[in-house]
């Protein structure tokens, strides 16, 4: 918090803009500390708050907005890019979707305060086919809520701020040392789930030749095949297997509930 407080005060509003267009576009950054710093920096008339709130919604809007006609134009490539980056990999995507089947537009307006939907919810909105015109204007109440909040904090709380800051100073290179092992305790920690939920382990797979020579063998009247496509791609009009079911994946468990347990059902989407 020091560091990023005194970096901010020398720096002020480019770097601001910069740390919180770096956390739209997806990367590891401090976004929210660093938006409480510039508050308690305004606080202090090291910086001017207008000025500073305008840097963090530019940052954040042009994140969003480049993340959205990526996500528009390359679909489910993209989606399926950061959600490999994911400690769940099989739940990223339905996660948002469901948020977005959930709440529809207004997702766009707290999804910076929930991890994983935050970076997921821009490309998610394209690829949906969302108008441009339409996210625009939920995505700016969200990042007006967002960085005004984080900002509010740091200028209210400047004292408080400022009185840990000292404290931290005066403990020196011990404050450093347990911030470093937690640092790395908390690195295996995410390596090890990420580990643990590998997708290929978690959910089987079967290749597409392999479900067609089942389907044309004896076992084809055993087999049923479902097509999970989450909402806002799926198309009634749209092609799809041959003798497959349209089920809702939010709705996924009591959808299977029905289905009869001496069939083998294979699932897909886009």
């Amino acid at each position: 918090m020091t560091d990023i407080a005194s970096l901010i005060a020398r720096h002020g509003y480019g770097l601001v803009f910069g740390i919180v267009l770096a956390e739209s576009i997806g990367l590891p950054v401090p976004a929210a500390l660093a938006l409480v710093a510039a508050g308690a920096a305004a606080g202090s008339h090291v910086l001017r708050t207008p000025i500073v709130l305008a840097a963090a919604m530019a940052g954040t809007v042009l994140g969003d907005v480049l993340l959205f006609f990526i996500g528009r134009y390359s679909g489910w490539g993209f989606l399926g890019f950061l959600c490999r980056l994911s400690v769940s990999p099989e739940t990223c995507i339905l996660r948002s979707a469901e948020s977005f089947y959930k709440r529809g537009k207004l997702t766009l307006v707290f999804a910076k305060f929930v991890p994983g939907i935050n970076t997921m919810a821009p490309p998610l909105a394209g690829s949906m086919r969302m108008r441009f015109a339409q996210f625009l204007q939920f995505d700016l109440m969200g990042a007006l809520l967002y960085t005004s909040t984080y900002i509010g904090l740091g200028y209210l709380g400047r004292d408080f701020l400022r009185a840990i800051t000292q404290g931290v100073e005066t403990a020196g290179h011990a404050v450093g040392e347990v911030l470093l092992v937690a640092a790395v305790i908390y690195i295996a920690y995410r390596l090890w789930l990420f580990q643990k939920f590998r997708l290929d382990r978690v959910v089987p797979r079967v290749q597409v030749q392999e479900l067609i020579e089942k389907l044309r063998s004896e076992e084809g009247d055993k087999i049923i095949v479902a097509d999970v496509r989450s909402h806002g791609y799926y198309d009634a009009d749209a092609a799809r297997i041959k003798g497959s079911i349209r089920i809702e994946p939010n709705n996924l468990e009591e959808e299977l509930k029905g289905f009869p347990r001496e069939k083998d059902v294979y699932l897909y989407c886009t």
